[in-house]
């Protein structure tokens, strides 16, 4: 069986492309945790040479054989030209070694972990890559992006409110400059490729924007509309560090055949609200709890139940629970359905004990993803931003990614 489908939708407008692509996780597959080995980084961008570290569960329990599997992809994420050996010293594929079972939970799991670069594979060269964790069958059971970086150049970011008056009051713009005195850049219409990503989502971002603008060494984009995204609304967020009592946003918590359920207080539409600031993670999330040692294999999982009261038309559109902890993907796990006897959009969601930020989007039948039809927008909302530069020199085989640039609306102008 596979557990893998990948399905790829382009969105093309003159020079702006929205880049979607699908990938559902195994459905034994629980709490992958993907980003630099550094305290507090949550995206999976790196420098060449620093470390990443990679976690999951397998909740069949029963030591299953894993490996991972790294290959290097272009810019817009399809798989490059290069042989392994071009950018990988050691080996792309080797087994997950370092795995142990949980103990003292009423869902049993056993917890896979590695880090990279490790002695047996070491990444030559920057660029895109995708790593696949692969088991004793050959099946790919779940994949992650990654970027590897070399800061050759400096980028520059700043968040501007939008100047188009039926969105002001709801977009943020990005604009942003690259400084390259230590880089000649022949052709930057044709060898220059930035991508701006919010919250590192990769369901959203922005491709295909050229320079506006020259100096000596800089290149400056200055687009407003092009480069605006919907700022949408702070995430909302539960904390299951403990599963035997409530906290603030559970309702209650039950115990059932197997396991605990969580029980959410009901969310509203926020689409008419007037914005609220409140601290968040935007959109990620981290495993916790309060009454044990060891949290990877002591923490338990529980059914979270998520409830939405919205007046939105929304018919023919999906509604899903969206963020980190789903890899930002739409699918069957995480959709809501509409329960006629209670009249709201539910659905329940097995996570591991933890604090968690997420929000509900919104997907029509033309695939485009809203997520501020339910949440609302509001230009003040505190998103991070990232702008990535792909460098593909005239005659070179592979995108090089030479520089990395980051920006918050915390510091937003008007």
């Amino acid at each position: 069986m596979k557990y893998i489908h990948l399905f790829i939708v382009a969105l093309s407008f003159a020079q702006l492309t929205y880049s979607q692509s699908y990938f559902e996780d195994a459905p034994h597959i629980k709490t992958v945790i993907f980003k630099p080995a550094e305290v507090n980084r949550y995206a999976p961008i790196i420098r060449l040479g620093e470390e990443l570290f990679l976690s999951f569960d397998d909740l069949n329990a029963d030591e299953h054989i894993y490996s991972y599997k790294i290959e290097h992809y272009t810019y817009d994420w399809k798989p490059s030209a290069l042989a392994e050996s071009e950018f990988i010293d050691g080996f792309a594929e080797d087994r997950i070694r370092n795995y142990e079972n949980s103990f003292n939970t009423l869902q049993p799991y056993t917890y896979y972990q590695v880090t990279f670069p490790n002695r047996n594979t070491q990444i030559k060269i920057s660029g895109n890559y995708m790593l696949s964790v692969i088991n004793e069958f050959d099946e790919v059971v779940f994949k992650r992006r990654f970027v590897v970086y070399q800061p050759k150049v400096a980028v520059a970011v700043a968040l501007y409110r939008s100047r188009d008056i039926a969105t002001i009051e709801k977009k943020q713009a990005v604009e942003f400059s690259i400084n390259h005195p230590g880089v000649t850049i022949n052709n930057p219409q044709r060898e220059i490729y930035p991508v701006i990503l919010q919250n590192n989502n990769w369901q959203q971002a922005i491709y295909g924007l050229k320079p506006q603008f020259y100096r000596s060494n800089q290149l400056l984009y200055k687009y407003n509309k092009k480069t605006g995204f919907w700022g949408s609304n702070e995430f909302l967020f539960f904390d299951t560090k403990t599963i035997r009592s409530t906290s603030l946003n559970i309702a209650k918590i039950e115990l059932g055949k197997n396991l605990y359920h969580t029980y959410l207080y009901t969310n509203e539409d926020r689409n008419f609200e007037p914005y609220t600031y409140f601290p968040d993670v935007n959109g990620n999330f981290y495993i916790r709890t309060i009454d044990t040692e060891y949290t990877n294999l002591e923490a338990d999982y529980t059914w979270v139940h998520f409830y939405l009261k919205t007046p939105a038309n929304l018919e023919n559109k999906e509604v899903f629970v969206n963020g980190n902890f789903n890899n930002w993907e739409l699918n069957n796990t995480n959709k809501l359905t509409f329960n006629k006897e209670t009249q709201l959009y539910e659905t329940k969601i097995l996570l591991k004990q933890g604090f968690y930020n997420y929000s509900f989007v919104t997907r029509n039948n033309n695939g485009k993803i809203s997520n501020y039809n339910i949440d609302g927008s509001h230009y003040e909302t505190e998103n991070d931003y990232t702008v990535i530069v792909y460098y593909n020199k005239f005659a070179e085989r592979y995108y090089e990614v030479i520089g990395v640039g980051f920006g918050s609306s915390l510091k937003i102008n008007n």
